[in-house]
């Protein structure tokens, strides 16, 4: 197949996680190569005119779709998509409305919430005297549009007295990198991830992955920020490995964490692949942090290495995405 491989324009001072693309567009790359197909690459511009122009000319079979906007540029995710129905062009991963919906936080929750699905309870200043009033405790302030844990460090954990408090720290840090940002309740517990590949029977829930915080003092706060997730020279990145091994006791818990994965996939109508972020509080209680729609798939990604426990080889993991992108093509219908 002639597949064209749709990504992020990095410039030549790119951030660790802006410079992981790259990564991943190359090893993407490799992958179609090695399972038969031509494969170019193509940078998504946000002149959509001039990006449709080029679709046209190279005139894919498919798409493969990596493009995550630059730091910043979040609410902007869904264009690529949006683009790519507009010309009727069958693509990787998940839909237009499904990007949107899970990359603003805020609606991705409230979705949640409509789901009788649990999710940390949250604040933003625009809820005023409409919105309960705040608990006092924990709070965490994040970006509602910026993955990657962009802004997020141990300043954005907070004790709050009142709503007030909660409403001043998110004004002050929607000035930093993220942008907009909301308060959600902090959730002290153990962190999961649970990853999911679509298959020709539904969604195969990947073997679940937890986020250990090896040795942390216990006052220093245990989330997967910025440092932790790219800056190798720290000590969030060196003690919060990724976990495969659990004992027989979280058997029940493991089963329960892969139901509600399920039910966001079916909640928030995903497809190709995406991963469900969970915190269980001290009493066994599952949460659900966020959902990653199209989640980074470098080969040192956190997705990959679910497949990889699968036993899937990463060839064998691109051909699978790539191969839910073709059934809708082979349906004749638009993606999603």
């Amino acid at each position: 197949m002639n597949v064209v491989v749709l990504h992020t324009p990095v410039g030549t001072e790119a951030s660790r996680d802006e410079a992981d693309t790259e990564a991943q567009r190359e090893s993407v790359l490799k992958a179609l190569a090695a399972l038969g197909h031509g494969a170019v690459a193509l940078p998504f511009s946000l002149n959509l005119e001039e990006t449709a122009g080029r679709l046209r000319a190279l005139a894919p079979d498919v798409v493969f779709n990596l493009f995550e906007p630059l730091t910043g540029e979040g609410r902007l995710i869904h264009l690529a998509p949006a683009l790519l129905d507009h010309l009727r062009l069958p693509y990787t991963g998940n839909p237009t409305e499904a990007l949107f919906l899970t990359s603003n936080k805020l609606l991705g929750k409230r979705l949640l919430e409509l789901g009788r699905i649990a999710t940390p309870s949250w604040r933003t200043p625009r809820d005023g005297a409409s919105a309960e009033p705040a608990a006092p405790g924990r709070w965490i302030v994040k970006s509602v549009w910026e993955h990657a844990s962009i802004g997020l460090d141990e300043d954005a954990i907070l004790t709050a007295r009142n709503a007030g408090d909660l409403d001043h720290a998110v004004r002050a840090r929607g000035d930093g990198p993220g942008g907009d940002c909301f308060a959600e309740a902090y959730i002290d517990g153990r962190e999961f991830n649970l990853s999911l590949l679509a298959g020709k029977h539904g969604p195969e829930v990947l073997p679940p992955a937890e986020i250990r915080f090896d040795d942390y003092p216990p006052d220093k706060p245990r989330i997967v920020g910025y440092r932790a997730k790219w800056e190798e020279e720290t000590f969030e990145y060196r003690h919060s490995p990724r976990s495969f091994d659990f004992s027989p006791a979280d058997g029940p818990l493991l089963e329960s964490l892969a139901d509600i994965a399920r039910r966001c996939w079916e909640l928030f109508a995903l497809a190709g692949y995406a991963r469900v972020d969970f915190r269980v509080d001290a009493a066994g209680v599952p949460w659900v942090l966020e959902i990653n729609a199209n989640p980074g798939i470098a080969p040192d990604s956190g997705f990959a290495a679910a497949a990889g426990q699968a036993g899937f080889a990463y060839p064998q993991m691109i051909a699978r995405i790539l191969e839910d992108a073709v059934a809708f093509r082979s349906k004749g219908g638009a993606h999603g």
